[in-house]
């Protein structure tokens, strides 16, 4: 259970009603993590820079490669949310997220995605070169600073616990199979 409440919409001030309405506009949905950062108009909009970033990646990394890169870094921080969010968009674009075999240049970013969610002071240089080679300064800018907003994104469903939205349920990832050992019994 969430540490905090989200939004009723019935008892917000206008302010609240406000940024809910203009993001069900923008959106068409409302998400539990959204619910609760709306307590904070202006925290909901922060977070919501994401999509802005989104968009400036484009067109040099299409939906699959921004899905991947930011599934490795709530993968490393152990973001149940986001990893199933981005388990949904990949299985609804057709993809089996067990499956894939990223190509070159998503291999890079999710090995960015990865080491930015783990310890940013320890990005490898090496990473950074290839990263440099591929990519102008302007989509790393924007790259990195979207890597932030999925970090701050990781950590808020995180530390507030946010639930599992509804309509999620059914892209969690798949529980490990026990280990059957000798005479059929798992260990």
């Amino acid at each position: 259970m969430a540490h905090l409440s989200p939004i009723d919409y019935a008892t917000a001030s206008q302010d609240i009603r406000a940024e809910h309405d203009r993001e069900i506009a923008l959106r068409g949905r409302m998400t539990n993590m959204k619910r609760i950062l709306l307590h904070s108009p202006a925290a909901h909009r922060i977070y919501a820079e994401w999509f802005t970033l989104r968009d400036l990646l484009k067109p040099a990394l299409d939906d699959r490669a921004i899905w991947l890169f930011s599934t490795a870094i709530a993968e490393t921080m152990r973001a149940e949310i986001p990893v199933t969010f981005f388990r949904r968009a990949l299985i609804g674009s057709g993809l089996d997220p067990e499956t894939i075999v990223p190509t070159t240049d998503e291999v890079l970013l999710i090995a960015f995605g990865k080491a930015v969610a783990a310890d940013a002071n320890a990005v490898p240089d090496d990473t950074w070169t290839a990263l440099k080679a591929r990519y102008d300064e302007t989509l790393l800018v924007n790259l990195t600073a979207f890597a932030g907003i999925m970090v701050a994104t990781c950590v808020f469903t995180n530390a507030v616990k946010v639930d599992l939205d509804p309509e999620l349920e059914g892209y969690r990832r798949p529980s490990p199979s026990p280990l059957v050992g000798e005479g059929g019994s798992a260990r």
